[in-house]
């Protein structure tokens, strides 16, 4: 077997910055408003688990009218108000809330002239989750049939807690896989090819929604060639051999165990009883759950795993748990069974019988013993059998006798008690039997009174406290086995009274208001001002609409106000004597919420009828409902026509009018009140308007051109949104000007814009009258208006006149024409196309130029090569015939090789140059002269300076690089280029070394140093008031800057 993964870990949870409320309200709907009666509890608190961190626990517990005294017990103590627990309008709040110190039951008491009540106990309790260490875990590596173990090592936790594995998805548990539930441990039998994958421990609390995941835990099969042997089942999860449970509880036990083949897993009881209905045992057989826990399901149980190898079995003991009884208290037990014939109870104590004798009586199932004492200690056990068998319920009896102690609970050493207030002094010794109880002040007893009363449990209690109770208490108990006291100081303090209270008050979103809150009170105690929300305190840090203002006051400013800001405020006034409090209700008025229930009812091809429910007012009655609408053709949500055209506040109905037909459209309402317009609704369901007979004809309707014989007519299609249903087309209709019948064709294409009609007979240039309508399956719409659109023209019939050309280069050719006069034309020329062909070749292989000049540029041709050029007419029915050819051949090529050996020198703002002549070859044009490109930096503008000499002076601008290129100038046209020369802007005003070859280039210069490069020349330039001397050297190069 394998174990892999890694452990959790993590330290107790400590203090939570945070606040829990037990809430009291005082409300009685029932009882009349000016009646005097004792307090009525409206609801009582329950249960509650609050998750550590939270940001809005608590616990409502509703008091009457009349209430003049509030208290609160938990685990059965009162509770000091003190700096973790605070009284706010009857609710107890608890400041820094801890797991360990402030879970348990809590009770209220409520209590005025006409009596005292209390409530249902409430349990609280705290629910957390820690997150996993991020440490990475090792990779476990299992052979095929072996069984493997991954941990799980969940972080502290808890409050109803789930443990899950998963790879990509939850793991599904079965009878070879196993989750334990207590330790979060994964268990495989027998390992499968389909486990291979990364496995995350998930630990989810089921109270506060939290989840922690561990890092993953590779697992992947080991290749070795060996096969894992067939095992004997071990059982690896197992339940405890011996297990006290709590009546009425329910109890899970696990079980699982690994082997190969995957062993089956049963249930059973080791007396022969069958397991009872009520037993549930889950899918995998792992989890045996009995509900209800009672008497008769104690007992020995069995977990039996199997497979063809061997067996296994697990065995646990259920018993009720220990009881605890104070000396001289009275028992009552009572043990029930079922079966047929009804069985019969007898009861055991260490083993023997237990004979009913003048203290102890037994009635069936029933065992009372009165005034217990250390004798009666023991294991009792209650055995009920028939003839078909017997069972047995165990629990053990301890009696306690003990003298009067008070180390573990001793009176409450210091008490500040506010003038006119109640205190009350518990008075908990440890004692059994239970002690009489008795208090002084001083060296006086105390008896009852109308102020002082002492408690059948001991506590004493002193309403209207006046300064003259002040003092030392001394709680003195007694029982038969000693007598011990414990002794407190009161001390009585100016209540706290808040003498400017906050007033409820109307405000519009977006203001900002003031809530004032002053006290007065005892001068030595400092007040700590609170409030709080809806029940929730304020947390200023966190809050940017909350601000307490005033100093030594507790004023709130609420700032921007919005309308979640809507509710109760209540001022907390805490000091370490009393809490006062005050509240005060906000309503906040704002634009409305969005309308609810938008519905979509009877609709036609242009109108939909909609009904709504209406959203909340905010406080500002609703003035007019508007309805926008959205279709796949519109941009956004747009407003739309409806009736009544404005919607009032109380109508919840209306009619959208104008809509296109066999269009899909959405609905949204927007309600608006005097604040301002609301959130609009949830968009309506998609509906569709029904189809209609277009009512949109064609626009812009036109034609002309085409070639001969041909009639073009043109319009804009209708959008798909404005053709109103299905099978849309267009009716193109036309006739001769000045003629009665049309000619009609149907285009069943929506997205049609053009028709061609051809015949050779139609004349060019003939006027005709067109017109275009539409039609879908509904019927045919509308036609646009008539236009007059002529047929097309013919093609130019001659071609242009004296064509010649002229040579510029090697590479380019001008071509010039007469243009063709109008009437050699039935229509304008719009254009010529000018054909281009080397000689040899045919005209179907031509170069085609189209200008609309008389003149033609030809570039990119050939040098030294004889070309043919033809040029044609063209207007809109084509081109005409071509002229005859002309023929023209292009000057020789540049010069094929650059200018060399380039030298440069700079002098001042001068830049001279010079460089070796280019002889052309043979099939070259002859030089000319040359051209100078020069600029500053590549992104510079170019200047151009044309020379015959090989050699010039530029004129430039000091403290800037230039590039320079040179080519040669020729017939043929430019030459090529001697590739770019950067030229360094000078560095120094007195000295500047330069040099220069169009091969290879050495730039060097440093304080005394030696630059060698051979086959280079170099110029010094040495510049000053007399003159500039240039010293040509070669070899070696002393220079210095």
């Amino acid at each position: 077997m394998t174990r892999g993964g890694g452990g959790g870990g993590g330290t107790e949870c400590g203090d939570v910055k945070d606040f829990y409320l037990v809430q009291v309200d005082v409300f009685s709907s029932s009882l009349k408003r000016n009646a005097r009666h004792g307090p009525v509890f409206t609801q009582e608190p329950s249960d509650s688990v609050f998750p550590l961190r939270s940001e809005d626990n608590k616990v409502n517990n509703h008091l009457c009218l009349c209430v003049r005294l509030y208290r609160w017990k938990v685990d059965g103590r009162y509770i000091d108000m003190d700096l973790n627990y605070n009284l706010v309008e009857g609710n107890l709040l608890i400041n820094h809330p801890h797991a360990t110190h402030h879970g348990g039951v809590y009770q209220c008491i409520a209590t005025n002239v006409f009596g005292t009540i209390v409530s249902r106990e409430a349990k609280v309790q705290f629910a957390y989750l820690q997150n996993f260490s991020r440490k990475s875990r090792n990779t476990v590596s299992v052979r095929e049939g072996q069984a493997v173990v991954l941990l799980c090592g969940p972080p502290p936790h808890n409050g109803g807690t789930t443990l899950l594995q998963q790879k990509k998805v939850f793991l599904l548990q079965d009878t070879r896989r196993f989750v334990s539930q207590r330790t979060g441990n994964l268990y495989i039998a027998k390992v499968e090819a389909s486990d291979v994958g990364n496995y995350t421990c998930v630990v989810r609390n089921m109270m506060t929604n939290a989840t922690a995941y561990s890092s993953p835990t590779p697992v992947e099969l080991r290749r070795d060639g060996e096969h894992a042997p067939l095992l004997a089942p071990l059982i690896e999860v197992q339940f405890p051999e011996s297990l006290h449970v709590t009546k009425g509880t329910s109890v899970k036990l696990e079980c699982f165990a690994l082997g190969n083949p995957v062993p089956s897993i049963t249930w059973r009881r080791t007396d022969g009883n069958p397991l009872p209905g009520k037993i549930k045992i889950n899918h995998s057989n792992g989890v045996l759950e009995i509900p209800y826990f009672r008497p008769e399901d104690a007992g020995v149980y069995e977990c039996v795993a199997e497979n063809s190898r061997g067996k296994n079995v697990a065995k646990g003991q259920l018993t009720l748990k220990d009881v605890h009884m104070a000396i001289e208290a009275n028992l009552q037990w009572e043990c029930k069974a079922s079966g047929k014939p009804k069985p019969v109870y007898r009861w055991l104590k260490n083993g023997e019988p237990l004979v009913p004798e003048d203290r102890i009586l037994v009635e069936g199932g029933r065992l009372a013993v009165p005034r217990i004492n250390l004798l009666d200690s023991g294991m009792y056990q209650c055995l009920a059998e028939n003839e078909h068998g017997a069972i047995y319920a165990s629990a053990e009896l301890k009696v306690v006798a003990s003298s009067p102690d008070f180390s573990s609970s001793p009176v409450k050493k210091s008490m500040l008690i506010q003038r006119g207030g109640e205190v009350i002094m518990e008075c908990r010794p440890h004692a059994s039997p239970r002690a009489s109880i008795s208090w002084r002040r001083g060296g006086e007893f105390l008896k009852d009174s109308t102020r002082r009363t002492i408690m059948g449990d001991g506590t004493l209690r002193i309403s209207n406290i006046s300064e003259s109770d002040g003092g030392r208490y001394t709680c003195v108990a007694r029982n038969p086995f000693g007598t011990s006291s414990s002794t407190g100081t009161l001390v009585v303090k100016e209540p706290t009274k808040i003498t400017v209270p906050p007033l409820s008050v109307d405000a519009t979103v977006g203001e900002s208001i003031v809530l004032p809150c002053e006290v007065s009170g005892d001068s030595s105690l400092d007040p700590t001002f609170k409030w709080f929300f809806n029940g929730k305190l304020i947390d200023f840090n966190r809050q940017d609409h909350f601000e307490m203002i005033g100093g030594s006051a507790g004023d709130l400013m609420v700032r921007n106000i919005q309308l979640k800001h809507s509710g109760k405020y209540v001022c907390m006034v805490h000091t370490v004597v009393d809490s006062v409090s005050a509240a005060a209700h906000l309503i906040v008025r704002g634009p409305p919420g969005a309308p609810e229930g938008l519905i979509v009812g009877e609709i036609t091809d242009s109108t939909a009828q909609l009904s709504w429910e209406s959203g909340p007012d905010n406080h500002s009655p609703v003035t007019t409902y508007s309805i926008q609408a959205r279709t796949p053709f519109s941009i956004g949500w747009q407003a739309v026509r409806t009736v009544p055209d404005s919607v009032p506040g109380q109508m919840f109905h209306a009619t959208v009018i104008d809509l296109n037909p066999w269009v899909d459209y959405e609905f949204r309402v927007v309600a608006s009140n005097n604040v301002g317009v609301g959130e609009p609704s949830m968009q309506s369901k998609q509906i569709r308007t029904k189809a209609a007979v277009p009512e949109v004809a064609p626009g812009n309707v036109s034609g002309g051109g085409g070639r001969r014989g041909e009639l073009v007519i043109q319009w804009e299609p209708i959008p798909e949104e404005l053709q109103s249903g299905e099978e849309f087309g267009y009716v193109v209709a036309f006739r001769p000007l000045g003629t009665s019948t049309w000619k009609q064709t149907v285009l069943a294409s929506p997205d049609a814009s053009r028709y061609t009609f051809r015949n050779d007979s139609v004349p060019p240039l003939s006027q005709f009258e067109v017109k275009v309508g539409v039609y879908n399956n509904k019927g045919e719409g509308p036609s646009s208006h008539v236009v007059v659109v002529y047929s097309a023209e013919e093609e130019p019939s001659e071609p242009p006149s004296r064509v010649w050309t002229r040579t510029l280069s090697a590479s380019e050719i001008e071509v010039y024409w007469e243009p063709i006069t109008q009437t050699a034309s039935s229509w304008k020329i719009i254009g010529y196309e000018v054909l281009c062909w080397e000689e040899g070749m045919q005209e179907s292989d031509a170069e085609m130029v189209r200008v609309t000049d008389t003149a033609a540029l030809l570039s990119g041709l050939k040098g030294s090569t004889v070309y043919l050029i033809s040029v044609r007419a063209q207007n809109s029915a084509g081109a005409g015939p071509s002229s005859p050819a002309v023929n023209v051949t292009t000057k020789k090529p540049p010069p094929s090789q650059p200018p060399g050996n380039i030298e440069w020198n700079l002098t001042n703002s001068k830049i001279f140059l010079s460089w070796e002549h280019v002889k052309a070859m043979g099939n070259e044009s002859e030089v000319t002269g040359y051209k100078v490109l020069y600029r500053q930096n590549w992104l510079g503008k170019t200047s151009v300076v044309e020379t015959n000499r090989t050699s010039m002076a530029l004129q430039v601008p000091s403290g800037e690089d230039y590039l320079i290129e040179i080519k040669a100038l020729s017939d043929g046209g430019d030459g090529s280029s001697s590739g770019p020369i950067r030229i360094p802007k000078m560095s120094s005003k007195r000295e500047l070394f330069l040099s220069f070859t169009i091969h290879r280039i050495h730039f060097w210069y440093n304080r005394f140093k030696v630059s060698r490069v051979p086959s280079t020349k170099f110029c010094l330039i040495t510049m000053n008031p007399t003159g500039t001397m240039c010293l040509l050297m070669s070899v070696f190069v002393f220079f210095r800057s």
